[in-house]
């Protein structure tokens, strides 16, 4: 009994050592990026995307709790306006800051979230013409702090699944109108 207990400790601290061993050489920032190209006008894709109830409209999260608490302060549509949102477990919650508009072009927010673990990034979309369409990029930079920067190595997949989500309904809602 005492050797399988032995074994057993031996392997958790190994395993904590090339954690934490590990997280010393992944980076600290994230950039995860996805594109779509929408067959509209650009007018109508910045309709859908300048503002933070606009964002609601497509956001893949939604769909993970229907039931989120959601709240708006200030004038949306300008730099300042604010959403908050608290959800469930697989939403958390946080606060999303429009940051930066330059229209038709980008639409930028600051996102803290809050639960279910403390953090900041920021998100982009980007317009762009591509043919008689819309190229619209989607990004989100951060910083994870040692050693929660493994999660960096989760990150692309995890939002970037998301996101390509979210521009699939943006397409649709883009393009059926």
């Amino acid at each position: 009994m005492k050797k399988v207990l032995k074994i057993i400790l031996i392997t958790i601290v190994v395993l904590a050592a090339v954690f934490f061993i590990g997280a010393l050489f992944i980076p600290k920032t994230y950039h995860v990026e996805r594109s779509i190209t929408i067959n509209a006008p650009r007018e109508e894709v910045w309709s859908n995307v300048n503002s933070l109830h606009g964002l609601h409209s497509w956001s893949p999260w939604i769909e993970a709790d229907p039931n989120v608490k959601i709240t708006y302060e200030g004038q949306d549509g300008t730099v300042g306006a604010v959403y908050h949102w608290v959800g469930n477990s697989d939403v958390g919650e946080g606060v999303q800051t429009i940051s930066k508009i330059e229209q038709p072009n980008s639409f930028s927010t600051h996102i803290h979230f809050i639960k279910p673990m403390d953090g900041e990034s920021d998100a982009n979309i980007n317009l762009a013409n591509e043919g008689t369409g819309t190229k619209v990029t989607w990004s989100l930079d951060g910083k994870d702090p040692y050693p929660m920067n493994v999660m960096v190595l989760f990150m692309d997949k995890f939002i970037g699944d998301q996101y390509s989500k979210g521009l699939g309904k943006l397409k649709t809602i883009c393009e059926s109108n």
